[in-house]
């Protein structure tokens, strides 16, 4: 077990008081962040990646589990001063990379790669549809979000929650919503709860340009979510792409299972191989 001084010394000693706009909510509970890596499974041989880390109460956790090494990702240079800190004191398993997570460059940690990581609110969204598109890099990830997003993410047909993110999301792994977490276990206690999910990615995974007409499509779909799918989709091929996809016209989007948007997916990405 790392031998560290107590995280809110940590956060007094770095000036590290949380900034709303780098969208920070530290999490400092140990019995929670053991938790969230419990939830995660094994990480015997793992090389786990953790955005935002903070002070590094989640780091600390990840740390004591049986992972390979731990990369963390911090954009704040008060939080990567703590980070440097604790990695002189972690015998070469914590590296740190000073940076924007968004442009983080996955093939620098080495496989098999899971993400554990209390996300940025302020980025959470775009950086789960970048690891969708690259998902076969990872075994699995395990990710905080605000709760309403994690909702989203694990969604169902029919329901008020089921969108864009949902379909992505479960096209391309095995979701489940894991953990809830209560504002009052961060500091500063967001106005919203958080949940935690895990994405385990599937064997088969789309190419690059199906993944793109996925894009293309459930942005058209849920754009005017309240209209009939052929209106919605009329500028991407509208009653021809759903004929051809066998899906009738006068259904609304969050009726669609994700079986047939990536039916639909495929008709347009055929489509767009064939336009000139």
């Amino acid at each position: 077990m790392i031998a560290s001084p107590p995280l809110r010394e940590v956060i007094t000693r770095h000036g590290l008081a949380a900034r709303r706009a780098l969208g920070q909510h530290f999490l400092l509970d140990a019995n929670l962040t053991q938790r969230i890596v419990r939830a995660a499974g094994t990480l015997t041989g793992r090389h786990v990646v953790e955005i935002g880390p903070g002070p590094g109460g989640l780091t600390r956790a990840l740390l004591d589990s049986d992972a390979a090494s731990v990369t963390v990702v911090e954009l704040d240079q008060r939080a990567v001063a703590a980070m440097e800190e604790l990695a002189a004191e972690a015998r070469g398993r914590l590296h740190v990379v000073a940076g924007d997570a968004l442009a983080l460059d996955i093939s620098l940690v080495s496989a098999p790669r899971q993400v554990v990581a209390n996300l940025p609110y302020n980025i959470a969204t775009p950086l789960l549809i970048g690891w969708l598109r690259q998902a076969r890099a990872f075994e699995r990830l395990t990710l905080m979000f605000q709760q309403e997003v994690a909702e989203r993410i694990c969604a169902t047909p029919g329901t008020a929650a089921y969108g864009r993110l949902s379909i992505l999301a479960q096209w391309i792994c095995r979701t489940q919503l894991l953990l809830h977490i209560p504002p009052a276990a961060f500091v500063p206690p967001p106005k919203v709860f958080s949940a935690v999910v895990g994405l385990v990615p599937h064997a088969m995974q789309p190419a690059p340009a199906l993944f793109a007409a996925m894009e293309r499509l459930t942005a058209a779909a849920f754009g005017q979510r309240r209209k009939m799918l052929r209106r919605a989709l009329k500028p991407i091929g509208g009653e021809a792409l759903l004929r051809e996809a066998g899906i009738a016209s006068d259904r609304r989007a969050e009726t669609l299972s994700v079986a047939e948007f990536d039916r639909l997916a495929r008709v347009l990405a055929t489509s767009d191989r064939q336009s000139p």
